[in-house]
């Protein structure tokens, strides 16, 4: 399937009731060729709104935190698990994640990322581990096929606490020296 294909089909999806209440189908943005996939777990008002990822205050805060690392969201992809908004910003249930995800496992397929950032508990017990504990287990890496693997904690949440803040500086410094290690070239990848 190529991008088009993937993207017309999503744009098109009615596999769940998100879909009844959607403005717009959020499927991704950034670099398609990206070393490095950031994984949400779904759009909030101005991601619906705008149809693309992490563009209201969350959004603003992962721009900051791309770049105290030195990265732009020219330099990566972002997208999320679930492609539509939840009622009132509610967590994706099962059943819409479920839905969904056929979706990102083929922009992951298309993209091929040698580092996958989950961005919160939702997107980590998704994408890593069903048991995964975001406050015990960020910054961890774990490797499956190939791929290495971490979670941060979710940009709103550092929105509303910020003493989760230092220890996060942390994990994007270990991931810095991941790309450096595993894709130096991401941090020369402008488009």
């Amino acid at each position: 399937m190529t991008w088009e294909e993937l993207e017309t089909r999503c744009m098109a999806c009615q596999g769940c009731s998100l879909a009844d209440t959607r403005t717009n189908v959020v499927f991704g943005v950034g670099n398609r060729q990206a070393d490095v996939l950031f994984i949400g777990e779904g759009p909030g008002e101005q991601e619906d709104l705008q149809g693309e990822p992490f563009v209201g205050p969350a959004g603003q805060f992962l721009d900051v935190m791309l770049s105290v690392i030195d990265l732009r969201r020219s330099n990566v992809y972002i997208a999320n698990i679930v492609k539509c908004r939840p009622p009132k910003n509610r967590d994706p249930l099962n059943l819409e994640q479920d839905a969904c995800i056929g979706y990102l496992r083929a922009q992951t397929a298309l993209i091929r990322p040698k580092i996958i950032v989950c961005l919160g508990r939702i997107a980590a017990t998704r994408i890593i581990d069903k048991d995964f504990r975001i406050t015990r287990q960020h910054g961890q890496w774990f490797e499956r096929a190939g791929v290495h693997m971490t979670a941060l904690y979710h940009p709103s949440a550092l929105l509303r606490d910020p003493t989760k803040r230092p220890e996060t500086f942390v994990d994007l410094k270990s991931l810095q020296e991941k790309i450096r290690e595993l894709c130096p070239d991401t941090f020369s990848q402008v488009f």
